[in-house]
């Protein structure tokens, strides 16, 4: 293997759990793209117009960004997170399975709310528990962690495709314009930006013919799995109240895993354990509280603020790409045609599927800061290139997969570097967590503001001056990196709680 043979002996000790976490981030990725190019025939499902409906994205998202910032509530157990897993996993399944019964526009966004919450508690949880296990080691599983988020966002379209519908899909008199315009509108759906679709007129009374119900259906049928592989996993763990036939104390979430120290080597530690409150990785609101801020330096704000600043850009960047580069494409001067330009999304987020499984090899030999500071500057020199042959079609391609292949790493080594110069004890994964998905929400509805005021050429201009924002945070984090203090070994090993910490065995403990 590629790796080290320690790293590999951690791995195979923690397949299972580690295993399960890959497969609920494919739930999420699951979750996460289907609905732009089922939202036509949703329309047509629950009769409501364009403008109405694309408010279920909104409801997605804002529940996702809020999931988010309360799934770190439940990582003061190992218990409390693998439930709050199953529960989300199980929740995305149920919501595959019901949305072909929701014929009512509002009932249709509460049960994307839903789906929302059930996916920002796996975004958060699954996040933490990896850098839980593996810490130093995170980063490779964190990149492995990411590319199923991304192959379950490339799988869901593939499977809704043949069940859309080709013409408009409730049958009324004086629909053969709107049916003619109906690929270059389904292509037009941008997220979180509702009013964008306002100037189509669909008919919203007829007779609805549309097969999208089967879509739904084999989608909820694939992700039943993923609750199963948790279930298995509480029920190894003897976390199931119903089947657990003992009384093993849990210990706390931050017991999962510790650190192996130089020169330990791995065995089973026979000592007693017992639990201690977690001392960091809190939830968003757990970790505004005063007392998380005693004694800590201006620089250990500064890391966490910048960290996020840097996620607020690139996945800001994420969202508002491949929201609008078709729109951009089917614009003047480039007026690529319709079909060729509905290739730009698939590409984009086919390229970021594609980095991140490159990267789980790569980031191995390669330090986290490195990775981010060649994404950062990947996406400046991208989009500088992109100004630069604005009116080249062929570019705009090659620029695409280009930006697809530096923003796929960015998220999950950005993890890896924040949680390792604040040693695992802040709060970086939560909010990390917290400012990408705000910035994906709030950029996209600026772009979206910005491109109806300015042009289609405001599209690229955002672009750079997003990442030249995020390339001045990324500098900013490096040289507070460099002011925040290190731990002392000498009073590392005096400290009177060494010996309260359970001895690091590279086991998933309970």
């Amino acid at each position: 293997m590629w790796w080290d043979e320690r790293v590999s002996a951690r791995f195979r000790r923690n397949l299972q759990p580690t295993l399960t976490y890959w497969s609920v981030f494919f739930s999420f990725g699951l979750c996460i793209a289907f609905l732009g190019p089922t939202l036509l025939d949703l329309r047509c499902q629950t009769q409501s117009s364009l403008s109405q409906i694309t408010w279920v994205f909104f409801s997605q998202q804002f529940c996702l960004l809020l999931g988010s910032c309360l799934g770190g509530v439940f990582k003061r157990t190992l218990a409390q997170s693998l439930l709050a897993l199953f529960a989300s996993s199980l929740a995305i399944s149920l919501v595959f399975a019901i949305i072909p019964l929701c014929h009512n526009v509002v009932v249709l966004a509460v049960v994307m709310a839903v789906a929302g919450l059930a996916m920002g508690c796996i975004d958060t949880i699954s996040n933490m528990q990896l850098v839980k296990i593996y810490q130093k080691d995170s980063a490779i599983f964190l990149q492995a962690l990411h590319f199923f988020v991304g192959f379950g966002a490339l799988l869901s379209p593939l499977i809704a495709d043949p069940f859309l519908s080709d013409t408009n899909c409730i049958l009324a008199n004086g629909t053969a314009n709107a049916s003619s315009n109906l690929p270059h509108i389904r292509k037009s759906l941008v997220p979180h930006h509702p009013g964008n679709l306002s100037h189509y007129d669909l008919p919203m009374k007829g007779m609805v013919v549309t097969r999208v119900s089967y879509a739904f259906w084999i989608m909820a049928l694939i992700n039943l799995p993923v609750p199963i592989a948790v279930f298995f996993l509480l029920y190894k763990e003897r976390m199931v109240p119903c089947f657990n036939g003992s009384s093993h104390p849990l210990l706390s979430a931050d017991e999962l895993a510790l650190e192996t120290r130089p020169g330990d080597k791995d065995e089973l530690s026979t000592a007693g354990q017992r639990p201690h409150t977690a001392a960091g990785h809190e939830d968003l609101f757990s970790c505004c509280q005063s007392k998380n801020f005693r004694g800590a330096s201006y620089t250990y704000f500064a890391v966490h603020v910048t960290g996020a600043l840097v996620l607020f850009m690139t996945d800001g960047i994420v969202g508002e790409y491949s929201g609008f580069v078709y729109s951009y494409a089917v614009e003047e001067p480039l007026s690529v045609v319709h079909k060729v330009a509905g290739y730009l999304p698939s590409l984009f987020w086919g390229f970021i599927t594609l980095g991140r499984l490159i990267s789980i090899p790569v980031s191995y030999r390669m330090k986290p800061a490195t990775m981010v500071f060649i994404n950062v500057v990947g996406v400046l020199i991208t989009f500088l290139l992109l100004l630069i042959f604005s009116s080249s079609v062929v570019f705009l391609f090659v620029g695409t997969a280009s930006l697809g292949l530096f923003l796929s790493s960015t998220f999950p080594s950005m993890l890896a570097y924040t949680e390792d110069i604040l040693q695992y004890q802040g709060c970086a994964t939560t909010v990390l967590v917290t400012g990408a998905g705000i910035g994906e929400m709030v950029l996209q509805l600026l772009v979206g503001s910005i491109i109806h005021d300015r042009g289609s050429y405001s599209f690229l201009v955002c672009g750079m001056i997003f990442g030249c924002l995020a390339f001045t945070f990324y500098a900013l984090l490096v040289f507070f990196h460099r002011m925040y203090p290190k731990p002392s070994p000498e009073l590392d090993e005096a400290s009177p709680d060494k010996a309260a910490v359970p001895e690091d065995t590279g086991q998933y403990q309970r």
